[in-house]
């Protein structure tokens, strides 16, 4: 299983900003374009099994290189993680359903994930890339291919097009009659100048890794408190991703990322979602076993009701699986 992978080492990274000192998130340096480091090849079976019917709501595939060419304005060179591996992964925690995230590396080149995708309609869902000119017609043969929002990347943004939330404005309006997203990538603490635009946004905006916050700065920082009241106000949804990103820890348990699950399922349990986010990109601590990361689910929601909230029903809501 998973034998596809070849191991590589990862190159250095350079830490990126953010207004606070010691800042641990990190993103590979424009110019080198790093190789990633593969997913563990063995990942194991979760200790508590997932709900039936749980969807992994961010994952990725890569390859072949051949067919689907990285984009040259891509911030790191991922190893080629085939369908195939994916739906293995899916097997061995008990995933059901999926929901592709254009990575970065693939710029607005959605072939990869929708040539899978739409082969997959009944289980499968993308969030695709696009520039802020893309097409109605474009859009719906999107949809046709069961994508279901757009993603934009401020964060890692290789060869993303929108640099800022300016020009988002006019295609998001063009989404609300899909019934699509915008998924954004940003760190929770730097959102302040973000907010007024957001809000005027005339569709649900999703984020990932927890709000992307470093966990030492804890769930009480201010501004991860105005995130977790911008996240009650409804129209915003986080997803539990890559503890990883924002851990202190080397290794699982990521422990002090519990706290921030917590806050975000007490604020809004119907606005939660779960995702693996293999094979895990640029993972900024040494690659963890899969059923490691499962294993911090009952962790961050104890009660077997919620978790079915959080794993099944909320993505089944925003990514329209049944229709």
């Amino acid at each position: 299983m998973f034998g596809y992978f070849a191991t590589q080492k990862a190159e250095p990274f350079e830490v990126f900003g953010g207004d606070e000192p010691g800042n641990p998130l990190r993103e590979p340096m424009a110019d080198a374009q790093p190789t990633c480091a593969p997913a563990d090849p063995h990942p194991h079976s979760p200790r508590i099994p997932l709900p039936p019917g749980t969807c992994d709501t961010h994952g990725h595939i890569f390859g072949p290189v051949a067919s689907y060419p990285w984009s040259p304005a891509r911030g790191y060179t991922p190893p080629e993680a085939p369908p195939l591996a994916y739906e293995r992964l899916h097997a061995t925690l008990g995933i059901m359903r999926g929901v592709l995230t254009q990575p970065s590396v693939y710029g607005t080149d959605n072939r990869c994930m929708l040539d899978y995708v739409k082969a997959n309609l009944a289980r499968m869902r993308a969030v695709v890339s696009v520039e802020p000119g893309v097409t109605d017609k474009e859009l719906e043969a999107f949809h046709a291919s069961g994508a279901r929002g757009i993603r934009v990347n401020l964060v890692d943004k290789g060869g993303n097009p929108f640099g800022s939330l300016s020009g988002l404005h006019r295609v998001a309006e063009r989404l609300k009659p899909l019934g699509w997203h915008v998924e954004l990538l940003v760190h929770a603490h730097e959102m302040d100048g973000l907010m007024p635009d957001l809000r005027r946004l005339p569709v649900d905006v999703s984020i990932g890794h927890f709000g992307y916050m470093p966990a030492m700065l804890g769930v009480d920082h201010p501004k991860y408190r105005a995130f977790l009241d911008y996240l009650a106000e409804g129209r915003c949804w986080v997803k539990l991703t890559a503890p990883y990103r924002i851990t202190a820890r080397q290794r699982t348990p990521y422990d002090d990322v519990t706290p921030f699950a917590h806050a975000l399922i007490q604020r809004r349990p119907d606005r939660i979602l779960w995702g693996t986010d293999w094979p895990h990109p640029i993972a900024p601590v040494p690659m963890p076993n899969d059923g490691d990361l499962a294993d911090h689910v009952p962790d961050w929601i104890p009660d077997p009701a919620l978790r079915r909230t959080v794993l099944v029903d909320n993505p089944a809501t925003l990514y329209g699986f049944g229709r």
